[in-house]
């Protein structure tokens, strides 16, 4: 008989009420994969969709990321007992996700800490923002000291790690939120300029003289695509990289009459973290972790809640009013 632990589920698709706590089978790993005893993990906003039945691909035990110990791993890639992050790899998506109690994890999308002293709880909110905002301003930018960045979302999990990473690496960063009173929280991060976002931002900035960007970040989504684009100058990149805005896609799509020439523009999404095109290894995790620990960057989770709290833990994502990174701990 197999061993048995403890999941939290989606029975069915709808509110957080959906998200049940069952046992179990305890997964077994194979070689090229390691047995992670989760400790925490970050919650995010494709888990609301993958709940509601909004995501191309789920599992019913979700969770794209968790921080835990390494509880066993075939090939010996990995120490037993290690600190590690599980980070996409099919997690919460086309296998078992980070909301079980134990969960397998190919070795590649496993990032072992050699030296940590933050605490479970903040080291959950670390993996899935800062690969995916350091993959997407260095990887696909190819963001260098002096350019001009806007991050449109500036005060999302993504868009904050973003800031952190552009402006330690020299950027001059323009970031978007739709609250003014963070403006000053924002230019606080190291931001040159806070601006409102909304809708005709391209033309608002350029009406008051300012320069198109050498590259910017949609993390808004489709509903600023088009715009996003207008506002990078010819040459530089446009990345999309969220959907804060929805997911419902550009309507009445022409390329050939509403694209601007000569701008770059790419897609990332996070899933294709650990793939060879997009390796776990070139992210520095572990110096992300280090500079954080010692007071160079706020990256603590904005609400941390217990395992048996997941309710709340979705009624506050659901809100998009965390202002922060969401962690549930065991």
């Amino acid at each position: 008989m197999s061993e048995k632990m403890n999941a939290i589920v989606i029975s069915s698709f709808g509110g957080p009420e959906v998200l049940t706590y069952q046992s179990v089978a305890k997964p077994v790993p194979v070689p090229g994969e390691a047995l992670i005893h989760v400790r925490a993990f970050g919650v995010n906003h494709a888990e609301m969709h993958m709940r509601k039945g909004e995501w191309d691909e789920w599992n019913p035990i979700t969770g794209l990321e968790c921080v835990g110990t390494v509880e066993a791993c075939p090939g010996g890639e990995l120490r037993v007992g290690a600190k590690v992050a599980g980070v996409m790899g099919g997690l919460g998506r086309n296998r078992p996700g980070g909301y079980g109690e134990f969960v397998t994890v190919p070795v590649t999308n496993v990032i072992q800490f050699e030296d940590t002293s933050l605490p479970w709880e903040e080291l959950a909110a670390l993996p899935e923002v800062y690969c995916t905002a350091w993959s997407c301003l260095f990887t696909i930018l190819d963001l260098r000291p002096g350019e001009t960045l806007l991050v449109r979302g500036a005060t999302s999990t993504i868009g904050q790690a973003a800031l952190n990473l552009a402006v330690d690496s020299g950027a001059i960063v323009t970031a978007t939120t739709r609250r003014e009173e963070r403006f000053e929280w924002l230019r606080g991060l190291g931001a040159a300029d806070a601006v409102l976002e909304e809708s005709d931002l391209d033309r608002r900035l350029l009406e008051q003289g300012r320069r198109r960007f050498d590259k910017t970040l949609n993390l808004v989504g489709n509903r600023v695509l088009l715009e996003s684009i207008r506002i990078t100058r010819v040459g530089g990149r446009m990345l999309q990289a969220g959907w804060l805005g929805g997911l419902a896609p550009v309507e009445d799509f022409n390329p050939m009459v509403q694209m601007e020439s000569g701008v770059h523009f790419s897609l990332f999404h996070s899933k294709v973290l650990g793939t060879p095109d997009f390796s776990l290894s070139e992210i520095p995790l572990q110096d992300i972790a280090r500079k954080i620990e010692k007071g160079a960057w706020d990256a603590k989770p904005a609400k941390v809640f217990v395992y048996k709290d997941i309710h709340n833990a979705h009624r506050m994502l659901d809100s998009h009013d965390a202002g922060g990174k969401i962690v549930v701990k065991h």
